[in-house]
Order: C-alpha cells, then structure tokens, then sequence
C-alpha cells in the first residue's frame, strides 16, 4: 500500500488538477489514483456540470480492472447520489479500489456519505488529509452550501461623518486612489456584481472590474441591476464584457438563488444606500466593506436608509474583521454578527 507521504503528495498532485476545473454550480474536484506500489495510475479532474466527477475521469483513463486494489486521492469525498452522473462511490466500489483518500467532507445532504458507503462495502477510508488546502480550495463553494446561497458582500464609500454623497449629489470621488483600486481588485475577485437602477440611472456606472490604468481586468463579474425602473439601452452597463441581468429587486433571495443557479458564489452590492440597506435589513449582508474617507460633508445624504431599527435594542450588530490603512482612507471590513467568516482575499 502506498505510503502516507506518497498519498499526501498525490492530494497535493490532486489539488492543482481540481484548479484545472471551473468553478461554479459544482465544486472544483481533483483526483489521483494510485497503485499498491504507489505509482500514479491516472489522473482525472471535474470539468463542470454534466461532466465526469473526478474519479470518474481518472478511472476512464485505466483499462478494466486496471484499479483493482488501488488508491484513489481525491480533494472531495466521494458523492454519494445520482445526479447528471452516478454515484462516485458506488463506481469506485465498482473498479475494486481498495482505499479512499480525501480531503475535505462533502457537506451536501444529499451528495455527502460516499465515505459511509465506501466502508460498508469493505474499502479503507481516510479523510482529513491535507484539509486545510481543501477547504481553501473550495472556500466559496463550502460557504454557498452553508448558506444555501451565495455569500454576499455590501460595500459603500462613505465620508467620515457617514455620508455617500454632498448636497448637490455628488460622489466623484469620496476616496482616492488606493481605496478604488482595491474595489476594483474586490470586483474581480466576486461572480456577480449588483447595483440598483438608480445608481444606474444616476451614475452610469459600467460595473466593470478595472486596472488603475482603465483597462479592463482579466475577471469580470456578472453585473446585476436591480429596480423596476428601465435601464437605457445606452447606459455603460449594457456594454458591460458579460450581458448583464435585471431584477425588480422586490425578491432578494429569489434573486440569490437564481445567481447560485448560474454558478455564482460570492455577490459583490455597490449599489447605493438603497439597495445597500435592502441587503442589510433583510440579513442577507455577509461581510458590510466600508470605505471611509476623512472628509466631512453633513447633509442627509447617509450610508444607510430605513433598516428597521426602531430603538438601540434593534441595532443591527456588526462585528469588525479588519481595518486597512489604503492611501488616505480606512478599509473598514466587518461581518454579521451570526454570519459566516468572509472570504479571504486571496481565495
């Protein structure tokens, strides 16, 4: 039987194919199968929706019987149920595997048990191994399967006194450079980005993720406008890289589902006070990003607008994650007090 240290460099073979895969609807899975010797047998990784789960795709790479009494690494443990495809571990029982290596717990209560049911049909099961990367990997994945839809960051540009714009309306720009370049990295990091139809109406904002320079970066996220209002056929985000969609915004989780469908996990809300206290006062705000400038405007023109907050007993309570010195201005990052840990950046 291969040895730990061979198994643990085959997750980490195991993990850098899953990378290989897109990420979306499914998660991003890779798997490596072994012989008793611990030679690599065959490779395989998820290409997405439809397709071969990993193991599936390693095992096609091998004649009949060529897995028999093999290892098989896998950054996922083994589904356990019928979907667009058969149950990963009713096909590893199938090729005679003799063990199961795998990182990460699938936490689906439908998909999860393939462990369970390796065992009962006699196969060596060890999970936990190299966990950590895993969860690394699969982060936003993990984090939409919690939640049951995408995680949701609200982010707003405010004056120290807590304003988003001064009397006259204007905004452009509330914080320098350093603090814009982080939204934008922000933009590209997010599947889905949402505004309201009067921020669209009123800025015209292309939604777009963009370098320092204005060129348009690598990832783009899916824009998103919300509001019964129509937006113009010439408005900025219509000439958005990806056709952008359009909600009435009176359904904020049917909306979310609908972007999980399309394989978002993570949405990133610029939209204006409205649309901003919308997400808030309907608990859906997972991580609130507030940029503060040093500046003063006063006025009424707030962050924020009615979010149900009757008396200091209603506040909604945030709890700080993070504050970022970025030119000038402070990055503050918090999140809901009951909610789940915001995603690192480098995720």
């Amino acid at each position: 039987m291969a040895s730990g240290d061979t198994e643990r460099a085959a997750m980490g073979r195991a993990l850098r194919l899953a990378r290989n895969g897109p990420r979306g609807v499914n998660p991003q899975v890779g798997a490596v199968i072994l012989s008793p010797a611990g030679d690599v047998l065959a490779e395989g990784w998820h290409r997405g929706v439809g397709s071969a789960h990993a193991e599936v795709d390693a095992l096609s790479r091998l004649p009949a019987g060529g897995a028999r009494g093999a290892t098989a690494v896998v950054t996922l443990e083994p589904c356990d149920h019928t979907g667009h495809t058969g149950p990963c571990s009713e096909a590893l029982v199938e090729a005679g595997v003799a063990r199961v290596v795998y990182a990460v717990d699938d936490p689906g209560a439908e998909s999860g048990g393939g462990a369970e049911r390796l065992r009962a049909a006699g196969v060596e099961v060890v999970g936990g191994v190299r966990r950590d990367e895993g969860s690394a990997l699969l982060d936003s994945w993990l984090a939409v399967q919690r939640l049951g839809r995408p995680r949701v960051t609200v982010k707003w540009a405010q004056s120290l006194d807590g304003r988003v714009a001064a009397a006259d309306g204007t905004s452009t720009w509330i914080t320098g450079a350093a603090a814009r370049a982080d939204v934008h990295r922000r933009r590209a990091l997010a599947d889905a980005i949402v505004a309201g139809v009067g921020t669209v109406l009123a800025d015209d904002p292309a939604l777009t993720a963009r370098s320092p320079d204005g060129a348009l970066l690598p990832d783009q996220p899916l824009p998103v406008v919300l509001g019964t209002r129509p937006t113009p056929a010439d408005a900025a985000v219509r000439r958005h890289p990806r056709e952008p969609l359009f909600f009435d915004g009176r359904d904020l989780p049917a909306m979310l589902t609908a972007l999980r469908e399309r394989g978002a996990h993570s949405v990133f809300v610029e939209g204006g006070p409205t649309v901003a206290s919308a997400f808030v006062r309907s608990g859906l705000a997972d991580e609130v990003l507030a940029y503060v400038a040093p500046v003063l405007l006063g006025g009424d023109r707030l962050v924020t607008g009615e979010l149900g907050v009757g008396s200091i007993g209603d506040a909604v309570r945030l709890e700080l994650a993070s504050v970022q010195r970025l030119g000038d201005d402070l990055l503050v990052a918090l999140r809901h007090a009951q909610g789940p840990e915001p995603r690192e950046d480098n995720s």
